[in-house]
């Protein structure tokens, strides 16, 4: 089988001659050329890695899908937003939104030799705030898929892979407008004015979801935000409340079109497990082993292994702090247990990847050890 004839086989619940092996966010993609300050790969350490995924792995490529001939967001018009950077090279970037009478900031830092954007000051902070952004105008819906690019990947990738439409959901969008700790005390205390907040996402995120679905049928898709209601930040019926009826409208327009979602999960999976499955999705990831979460690979796909792909189940911190040995046990039982009794398929897959500059070559190693045993089977 070629590479992507094993994705679409697994994603099927067919069968394949070997489970395929996925790097997650290190795809083969990664610019190793380009100079800017805040291109983490390219450090000369990442290039052997990023070769690795590229010829070795079965190439999952994360894509967004940008709309066109959208109506204007009245929003826009009252939002501003500056950056600078200061002499360590962190780039600090303030957006200001004008609602009514109020003033709503948002405040990020990104750092050279490190891959991720801190925020330093969310946008809603209380009552008051909440209330001055749902009294903002709503852009309106409308405009269609620019799928140009997405397609171009696909037609790069050819037999190496597939291209995966990434998407956020109400619950995501929703929660990222707070600091963690205030996000939970309103989704537990306020939860109807949590979930004015979240409808006035899943508008728009379920006719998006729709039209995209329905322009390019048949793709795989990953949904990110649940795990926002996941314990320990929430108790599984909010979980219930914030995620299914959310969520599975998305899910129902994705697989109805053909397309495969994905539900984007970290942490404790046990007391939500039978609501993620409630959405009728037909893939999970990364499921993480104890102790970052709380089932074992085996339990999860005797639950739901008939309904879902698997996509884990390897930590990201073992990568970097594992040696090749130790680690070779964690890949080997993830294989057994991904592929033990019935179940629809198994990709080999970690949590994440190393976000630092320079990549260590004990976190190289363990990549490579992840190739060899999958090419062993």
């Amino acid at each position: 089988m070629n590479r992507r004839e094993r994705l679409m086989a697994s994603l099927r619940g067919e069968p394949v001659d070997r489970p395929p092996v996925s790097f997650y966010e290190i795809d083969g993609y990664q610019d190793t050329e380009n100079p800017d300050p805040f291109n983490i790969y390219s450090h000369p350490s990442w290039k052997p890695l990023i070769e690795l995924a590229r010829v070795r792995t079965d190439r999952i490529v994360r894509a967004g899908v940008p709309f066109k001939n959208a109506p204007p967001d009245p929003v826009a018009e009252l939002t501003r937003s500056e950056s600078h950077t200061d002499t360590q090279g962190s780039r600090f970037t303030t957006t200001t939104i004008q609602a009514g009478k109020r003033v709503l900031t948002g405040r990020w830092r990104q750092d050279p030799d490190v891959n991720t954007t801190w925020t330093l000051e969310h946008f809603l902070k209380d009552e008051d705030d909440i209330k001055a952004w749902l009294d903002l105008p709503e852009a309106p819906l409308g405009g269609e898929p620019d799928v140009a690019a997405f397609l171009d990947r696909e037609k790069k990738l050819g037999e190496e892979g597939i291209a995966m439409i990434d998407s956020g959901d109400p619950l995501c969008s929703a929660a990222t407008l707070f600091e963690m700790g205030q996000f939970t005390v309103v989704a537990m205390t306020e939860p109807e004015l949590f979930c004015r907040i979240m409808d006035r996402f899943a508008r728009s995120y379920w006719y998006q979801t729709e039209a995209i679905a329905k322009a390019l049928p048949g793709r795989l898709w990953r949904i990110c935000g649940p795990e926002y209601a996941s314990e320990p930040y929430l108790p599984p019926h909010l979980f219930r409340e914030y995620v299914v009826p959310y969520d599975k409208p998305m899910v129902d327009s994705i697989q109805r079109s053909g397309g495969f979602a994905r539900i984007h999960c970290h942490g404790r999976l046990k007391a939500v497990l039978d609501h993620i499955a409630a959405t009728g999705c037909m893939g999970l990831d990364p499921i993480e082993p104890p102790p970052q979460g709380d089932l074992e690979l085996i339990a999860v796909r005797q639950k739901v292994g008939s309904q879902m792909t698997l996509f884990g189940n390897l930590e990201a911190s073992d990568i970097e702090n594992l040696e090749p040995a130790a680690f070779e046990k964690k890949i080997l039982k993830a294989i057994r247990e991904g592929t033990s009794g019935k179940g629809r398929g198994f990709v080999l897959m970690p949590s994440s990847c190393p976000y630092g500059r320079v990549l260590s070559a004990r976190s190289l190693a363990n990549y490579e050890k992840m190739i060899e045993c999958i090419e062993r089977i």
